[in-house]
């Protein structure tokens, strides 16, 4: 007869469990390799451009600050060999943050191709190619590697590392403040303590692992590369090294007190020494705890952009915040199925807490959204705002959750169960075993044939009176068992009779489903561009503010527009050629936001020098293809700084117009 038992993490659980994963498999099937918070907004020359004599360097421009090493900027000539020094020159100036590298002496005509590959001051490597001309164009022998920086399989595993990295932290972070602040009893349950001890392990065996990965996902992209000790060592000294290596240490740390949670916390039976070590614990833990959130806030968004010494403090907060909630609810629910009962008033403590929590998510969330997006178009037309209302979606769906688990929670029965739990030591009651024995398929073992037949010992004497009976070590064992497992069984059925705690049960199952994708979402959103940094690096069109055209370079430059229509969010992309005095040609590239060519009824172009007085001089490109528009013998008769101004219409009433100011010489 098969045992009935509390709702195990059984088919309910797999089931969730699966379509977390499936979710969270989605999300990162769809994720495009790590792009950062920097961008390439300019190059000296520009993409594209014929120059008549060979430069003396090659500059790029970003948009945030970059990390560069001796080979971060390459240029290869028609052949593939390299027509570079080597030599990184730093090129800036003010708030503008551009390298170059110097090009050899004497090189021939044809096109060059420069790759260039680097890591932005958010942690995520960066990388980019694209050609020049000497003289006249050529053919080139050059093969790019087609695998984007922080890509392939050193990619994938490093993305899995910095998710188990965040679920570790929040188990071990938010299932010892559930201890403390919520069920003290629970630092003697082993199914906690294993909890937070697993959560441990996984962070800090997550964190050994980036850091062993990180030379080759931001270099080569090889996996051998892993055993480099040179290239281990070159990681140590950059910051996401130094934040790694302060997490490890951070978590020696966390060890002892996991250590003493379990250990002496427990322990303590006086209510006077268990309340100061507990303070100690919580005061030590918060320290720790937020030492090892400022890890993650030293190397990555909120240490770059604006207003940075206002972002880490938030940021840490902000993860103290998520793991106290997420590690809780986690922790919760392996007690609520796996520990023998869990007091309606520790749920009651945690429901508490996690409102707290949840409004500190909430006030440092808004924060982080108008610092990374800055803008309603940049929340809806960026990959990365797109992310955000994915985010703020599975929040509110959390919190729609957790209400349902209050209000199970409230109706908890006040008795006490049925069968008292055994105190620590006793040995269990099996009063009335036999009928659960049968119900739960644990019959009890007849006894030998040789006792069977008679009730009386067999070495009785004459009188009637007894001999002592010696008792079968093994057999008293059995029994114990025995007697053990029907009185687990019977607090098994007397907790399973209480429907308000199998509805908790099953609502925080479903609150810790939708997490395990929330926290997937978080972590896809920390290798995402900022939307902000999107959408300057597009106004700037891929060409530093203010730089001058000059002959044989091309004019080519990016513009967002919006005409707040059906289909009306795309980009502009207009190129001049060859971007000086006389005829050019121009070339107009209409996209979606995803990139793909967006066919509009109309677009238009003025050209106005204001500081002569020339112009509008309107031009009216013909439509050559899908997305493309293009007008040739485009006169601009004076050097000067001209405004472009191109006229979108994407249906019959919604157009708008977009602008930019060129040098030309």
């Amino acid at each position: 007869m098969t045992t009935p038992t509390a709702p195990r993490l059984g088919t309910a659980l797999a089931r969730l469990l699966v379509l977390a994963a499936a979710l969270l498999g989605v999300l990162l099937a769809g994720a495009a390799p790590a792009s950062a918070h920097a961008a390439l907004t300019g190059s000296d020359p520009q993409d594209g451009a014929v120059v008549a004599t060979a430069p003396q360097e090659v500059g790029l421009t970003f948009s945030e600050q970059v990390a560069m090493s001796p080979d971060s900027i390459r240029v290869l000539d028609p052949s593939g060999r390299r027509a570079d020094t080597g030599e990184i020159i730093d090129l800036c100036s003010g708030a503008v943050v551009k390298y170059g590298v110097a090009l050899r002496a004497g090189l021939p005509d044809g096109t060059y191709t420069v790759a260039w590959q680097t890591v932005s001051a958010d942690s995520h490597p960066i990388a980019g190619a694209f050609t020049f001309s000497i003289g006249a164009p050529s053919a080139t022998s050059v093969a790019l590697p087609e695998q984007a920086a922080g890509g392939g399989v050193v990619g994938a595993l490093y993305g899995i590392a910095r998710y188990l990295s965040y679920a570790g932290f929040a188990v071990l972070v938010g299932g010892g403040a559930f201890v403390l602040l919520c069920w003290p009893r629970g630092a003697g349950v082993r199914p906690v303590q294993q909890t937070v001890v697993r959560g441990w392990l996984t962070l800090t065996g997550a964190t050994l692992v980036m850091l062993l990965l990180r030379g080759p996902y931001t270099g080569s992209g090889k996996l051998a590369d892993v055993f480099d000790l040179g290239g281990l060592q070159a990681v140590l000294q950059t910051k996401t090294g130094a934040a790694l290596t302060s997490r490890l240490l951070l978590l020696g740390a966390a060890a002892l007190f996991v250590a003493v949670l379990f250990g002496a916390y427990a322990r303590r039976t006086d209510p006077k020494e268990r309340k100061d070590l507990a303070f100690g614990l919580g005061l030590g833990g918060t320290v720790v705890a937020a030492g090892i959130a400022g890890t993650w806030a030293l190397a990555e968004h909120a240490s770059t952009g604006i207003q940075p010494g206002i972002a880490m403090p938030v940021d840490i907060l902000h993860l103290l915040a998520v793991a106290t909630w997420l590690g809780g609810l986690t922790t919760l629910l392996v007690a609520l199925y796996r520990a023998p009962s869990v007091e309606r008033a520790a749920v009651e403590r945690f429901s508490r807490v996690a409102f707290v929590s949840v409004a500190v998510l909430v006030a440092t969330g808004i924060y982080q959204s108008w610092r990374q997006v800055g803008s309603w178009s940049a929340l809806t037309g960026t990959r990365y705002g797109q992310l955000l209302l994915v985010k703020i979606g599975l929040m509110a769906v959390l919190v729609g959750i957790a209400w349902i688990s209050r209000r199970w929670t409230r109706r908890l029965a006040e008795r006490a169960p049925t069968l008292p739990e055994p105190e620590s030591g006793s040995e269990p009651k099996a009063e009335g075993a036999e009928k659960d024995l049968e119900d739960e398929g644990l019959e009890n073992e007849a006894p030998d044939d040789e006792d069977a037949g008679d009730d009386r010992p067999a070495d009785a004497d004459a009188d009637g009176e007894d001999a002592p009976e010696e008792i079968d070590p093994e057999r008293a064992a059995q029994l114990a068992r025995q007697r053990a497992a029907v009185a687990t069984a019977r607090r098994k059925k007397a907790r399973d009779a209480d429907p308000e705690r199998t509805g908790l049960r099953r609502s925080v199952l479903t609150e810790a489903a939708v997490a395990v994708v929330l926290l997937a979402v978080t972590t896809v959103l920390t290798s995402t561009e900022p939307g902000r940094t999107e959408e300057e690096a597009a106004r700037t069109g891929g060409t530093t503010a203010g730089s001058t055209a000059v002959p044989d370079r091309p004019v080519d430059f990016r513009l967002p527009f919006d005409t707040g229509g059906v289909d009306g969010k795309g980009v502009v992309r207009l190129s001049l050629d060859p971007g000086r005095t006389g005829a050019n040609a121009l070339h107009l590239f209409v996209e979606r936001p995803n990139g793909k060519p967006l066919d509009v009824p109309e677009i238009k172009v003025n050209l106005t020098l204001e500081e002569k007085g020339v112009g509008p001089l309107p031009v009216a490109p013909d439509r050559i293809q899908t997305g493309h528009w293009s007008a040739s013998g485009v006169q601009l008769p004076l050097p000067g700084e001209w405004r472009i101004q191109v006229t979108v219409r994407t249906s019959e009433i919604d157009q708008t117009t977009i602008e930019k100011n060129v040098k030309i010489g």
